[in-house]
C-alpha cells in the first residue's frame, strides 16, 4: 500500500479528509444498517435520487460487469 496523503503547496492533505467511516460494531451498536443511516440523515429515497443524478458512463456496462465478477470468482 502506500500513500495516505498529497501534498499540496507545502501541506499534506489526506486524500479522504471529508470522508467518515465507522466500524460493524458501531452501526450494529445503532441498531443495523438502516437505523444506522435513519441516525446518519440518510434515506433510500436519497441514494435512489443521487444515483439517477450520475451519469450513464458511471455505470459499468453488461459486459464490464460480468469480467469484473468474473475477476472476484477467480481470486477468492
Amino acid at each position: 500500500m502506500g500513500k495516505t496523503g498529497t501534498k499540496t503547496g507545502g501541506e499534506t492533505q489526506n486524500s479522504f479528509s471529508k470522508i467518515k467511516s465507522y466500524s460493524i460494531s458501531e452501526i450494529m451498536a445503532a441498531g443495523g444498517a438502516e437505523a444506522f443511516a435513519t441516525k446518519m440523515g440518510k434515506t433510500s429515497q436519497q441514494l435512489i435520487a443521487r444515483l439517477k443524478e450520475l451519469p450513464k458512463e458511471a455505470f459499468l456496462t453488461e459486459e464490464e460487469a460480468e469480467i469484473a465478477l468474473e475477476m472476484l470468482r477467480n481470486n477468492k
